[in-house]
């Protein structure tokens, strides 16, 4: 057995459940912990200590050899973008940017940053972030909290966009701008960031702002659609990023706008508001149940419905809006179920915490060899392939 299916038994069956169960860790603590670790490990030699150099090579040599996968096979250009491989980090993992150097090195073939806002905010109140190992999920009610898009802008102007990495951007509504206004809101912070981002998402989904979910509505999603491609004057890709928990007709509204403004492609999906079939019944640090808290569900119970709104998506609009597949993806087995649904991309973020850094190794190498048992040449002539 080599090195790192070792560790990576070490990480699943004894770093997880003593932070998880025995010490109590705050979910929210470990998350800015590891944030803070990502950057230390891609701070450039330039600004570095010296005497942390041989610490940070050795660090970074072991990202490299754990978690990169490169083939060709595994490549392709989407919005005249390159990207190396489909297996992104979703947004709401890296609102700020804080380790944005360092998701190539995780082995990522492109990382959303945000959802981040007009306006800084705080988010809700604590606690607000909460696993739950038995479904392989979390509970998160963040709320937006961010920094807002000016220092957004600070940070990233440092971080020149690289042809090699696409860099998305995930907008949001400031909780204190009216629903009525929520387009110039989303408008403001994609004037300040457009030079900065690859692609844009707005993100009209998120359960934890008031309101929010009601902006997937035609009538107050289309001026925000509107108002951001009259600003486009770079043709950036613009996507718009949608609920599990959507009826049929309400996604049918979503894609003829989708078409009329011209937008890149959806993805599919956020968390879901849906929690009567956990097998976590109550949270330990609240006492209440789980049916009874507020926030959206990620991981595992996602895991279905969000293949089942991109196989729709991509029958209804005959494969030619691209998809990015998001929600409880842990194994190849789940990524290739997406691929062969329609998606073109896929984004993961519970996945990589309960599976650990290792997991994008894991799954690229897993598509290398479904790739090998199916006969194709490579990832794009697998998108869609199991759709009727």
């Amino acid at each position: 057995m080599g090195t790192v299916p070792v560790l990576q038994d070490v990480y699943r069956f004894s770093v997880l459940p003593l932070l998880f169960q025995r010490f109590g860790a705050d979910p929210e603590t470990v998350h800015q912990q590891t944030l803070q670790a990502l950057a230390w490990i891609a701070q450039p030699p330039t600004t570095a200590p010296y005497w942390s150099q041989p610490a940070r090579r050795f660090a970074q040599a072991w990202c490299q050899n754990s978690c990169q996968v490169e083939s060709p096979r595994l490549s392709q250009t989407l919005w005249h973008q390159s990207f190396s491989n489909p297996l992104g980090l979703a947004a709401g993992f890296d609102k700020d940017g804080i380790a944005a150097d360092c998701w190539p090195l995780m082995g990522f073939g492109f990382a959303e940053l945000g959802t981040v806002t007009c306006h800084g905010q705080p988010g809700n109140p604590q606690p607000r972030l909460f696993r739950l190992p038995q479904d392989q999920a979390a509970l998160n009610r963040m709320g937006f909290n961010n920094r807002g898009s000016s220092a957004l802008v600070e940070r990233l102007s440092q971080r020149p966009l690289s042809p090699e990495f696409p860099r998305g951007i995930n907008l949001g509504k400031s909780k204190v701008t009216p629903l009525e206004d929520a387009a110039a809101d989303y408008l403001q912070s994609f004037q300040r960031l457009r030079d900065m981002g690859s692609y844009f998402v707005v993100n009209v989904s998120s359960p934890n702002t008031p309101g929010l979910r009601s902006l997937q509505a035609r009538s107050q999603l289309e001026p925000i659609l509107a108002g951001l491609q009259t600003a486009n004057i770079n043709h950036k890709p613009l996507l718009i990023k949608i609920a599990p928990d959507l009826v049929w007709e309400d996604i049918d509204d979503i894609l003829e706008l989708a078409q009329q403004h011209n937008l890149a492609g959806i993805i599919a999906t956020n968390t879901t508001i849906a929690k009567k079939h956990l097998v976590t019944k109550r949270l330990d640090r609240t006492g209440n149940l789980v049916t009874e808290e507020a926030g959206g569900i990620s991981g595992a119970p996602v895991r279905q419905r969000s293949t089942e709104v991109i196989r729709y998506i991509y029958q209804k609009t005959n494969g030619q809006l691209p998809i990015v597949g998001v929600g409880g993806i842990f194994t190849a087995d789940d990524a290739w179920a997406k691929i062969t649904a329609g998606a073109s991309l896929l984004q993961v973020y519970t996945g990589w915490i309960y599976e650990g850094p290792w997991m994008v190794k894991n799954i690229l190498k897993g598509l290398l060899t479904k790739l090998d048992d199916h006969g194709l040449d490579n990832i794009q002539a697998a998108i869609g392939v199991d759709v009727d």
